[in-house]
């Protein structure tokens, strides 16, 4: 396994890195198998024209997790972020390859809980699926990662996301108040089997498929701090 501060180091000065290689053809046909098994009946599960969806993901179909969370993944999320983080958000997405879904701009900005309360720095609360989501204090947004795991090559031409390197260091960023005489925006091929590794606060964004090309993606957010006393985190996984 390479030197994993140097990974770290990408992700602190520009808010990502992309490193392939990590899951063999064979392990992401596995995935794909136990994802096209699984009973789509919950209500954590969205399928439409332009996008299939497994919220709570690694629950959903816990076979997965066997597959994804091996001993060298672990090693590796370990190794980047530190041994006190855990699971706390698991999506699959499956965006089709007729699918015209474009998204611009955006930070996430907001994390899964199991209820809503009047907290302080606790705001913009929604609820989807019977999912709360809320805006936490910029701290646990500051401490969060999120792994992009492709089960399918991506480039420019099928979805692959677009970033504004460093725009995690600058807090809570519009996509209104992006100055392009001082950015610069980079497209984040990932090969199939390979994975991005991202902060929430980075910038990104997503372009429409125009190569009839599927990109699906395993997108699972770690962090390591602890939330308000009344709250709890909807999906939280040790890796111990």
């Amino acid at each position: 396994m390479a030197d994993t501060s140097i990974y770290r180091t990408q992700i602190d000065e520009k808010g990502f890195v992309t490193i392939n290689n990590i899951f063999s053809v064979s392990e992401v046909e596995k995935i794909l198998q136990l994802i096209d098994q699984a009973d789509t009946s919950a209500k954590t599960f969205k399928k439409s024209a332009d996008l299939f969806a497994i919220r709570q993901f690694i629950k959903e179909v816990p076979e997965i997790g066997k597959l994804i969370l091996n001993d060298e993944f672990k090693r590796l999320i370990h190794g980047i972020f530190g041994s006190d983080y855990f699971i706390v958000k698991s999506i699959y997405f499956d965006k089709p390859e007729q699918s015209n879904w474009f998204v611009s701009y955006h930070q996430d900005l907001t994390i899964s809980v199991n209820r809503k309360a009047e907290i302080d720095n606790y705001s913009k609360w929604t609820v989807k699926q019977d999912q709360f989501s809320v805006q936490p204090p910029l701290v646990i947004l500051a401490q969060t990662y999120t792994v992009r795991i492709h089960l399918d090559d991506t480039n420019e031409n099928n979805g692959a996301l677009k970033v504004i390197p460093g725009s995690h260091l600058k807090g809570i960023y519009r996509a209104d108040d992006i100055d392009w005489s001082n950015e610069s925006e980079h497209v984040c091929e990932v090969r199939k089997g390979g994975i991005m590794i991202m902060k929430p606060l980075l910038l990104h964004s997503s372009s429409r498929t125009t190569n009839n090309n599927k990109r699906r993606v395993i997108h699972i957010e770690f962090c390591n701090q602890e939330l308000h006393e009344e709250l709890k985190w909807a999906e939280r996984i040790n890796l111990q």
